[in-house]
């Protein structure tokens, strides 16, 4: 797929950060429609207000991603209005860090965690997937995971958890795809490392760990989703987490990553945007 021109776009979080970024480049690149989902109703106005919809039909909904049945009422909305999705961005997520597990309010911080960075892509993908199995144009869904799917990292333990799972259900419905012979549906899955977006407030680059730039990322997202690749991983430095754990024990892993790549510091003096799926 060489571009979004002439395709429907829908992004969720969009009202902010690399969501409003997403949905940006999609209407640069003449798409038919882009639909923008975020929780916030005030900073989705303001996207809508201000963006430059250029030849685009640009619309949003507010929608709480972590409740299954508004997700499928604003779906059959959507699909009402445009009859299918040609691509998929599941971009929202939340961060919850800077305490040890057993300090977090386990109940409250957990359960929010997992349902908007873990339930809720697959909430939304299962709405759109058979419509986009169903188009005879090529189609594609990309879901934000992140570098702390694949290692582990003191103070941000449900983080970790629920980007693990993403990566996990992510990959599986790639090869699902792929041994239904459905080639016209690309997975893209997107692991950076944190991101200069406001959502990491106060989390620190690591020797071998830069913060990223959104702009970065999402146009690095963006070429991943056209050309198919199964994942996007920023930096590189992370993949050699998954060679570690194949090669040497724990415990020399652990003082790696914690001496030399610097990761298991970085969220100390983190304080993030809370409250905010973006």
């Amino acid at each position: 797929m060489k571009s979004v021109a002439g395709k429907n776009v829908l992004v969720t979080g969009a009202a902010m950060g690399m969501g409003r970024l997403f949905a940006d480049r999609a209407v640069a690149e003449h798409a038919r429609s882009v639909v923008l989902w975020d929780v916030n109703e005030k900073a989705l106005n303001e996207t809508l207000a201000t963006m430059d919809t250029g030849s685009s039909a640009v619309s949003g909904y507010i929608v709480d991603l972590g409740d299954p049945e508004q997700v499928r009422v604003t779906a059959e909305a959507v699909l009402a209005d445009l009859g299918e999705i040609h691509v998929l961005i599941n971009n929202a997520g939340v961060v919850r860090g800077n305490s040890f597990f057993w300090e977090t309010d386990s109940v409250r911080d957990t359960k929010l965690t997992i349902d908007v960075n873990t339930l809720a892509p697959m909430y939304v993908a299962r709405e759109f997937l058979p419509t986009m199995i169903a188009s005879p144009q090529e189609c594609r869904l990309v879901n934000l995971a992140s570098a702390a799917g694949f290692t582990p990292n003191p103070r941000m333990a449900a983080y970790a958890g629920s980007k693990w799972a993403v990566i996990g259900w992510s990959d599986s419905v790639r090869l699902e795809l792929k041994q239904a012979g459905i080639d016209h549906v690309k997975v893209t899955t997107v692991c950076p490392y944190y991101v200069n977006t406001g959502m990491f407030d106060g989390a620190k680059s690591a020797p071998l760990l830069p913060i990223l730039e959104p702009a970065d990322v999402v146009e690095e997202s963006w070429q991943g989703m056209c050309s198919g690749s199964s994942f996007v991983i920023m930096p590189r430095t992370v993949v050699l987490s998954e060679v570690l754990k194949g090669l040497v024990p724990i415990g020399v892993r652990d003082f790696i990553a914690d001496n030399i790549i610097g990761v298991y510091h970085t969220m100390e003096d983190f304080t993030g945007r809370a409250g905010q799926q973006s």
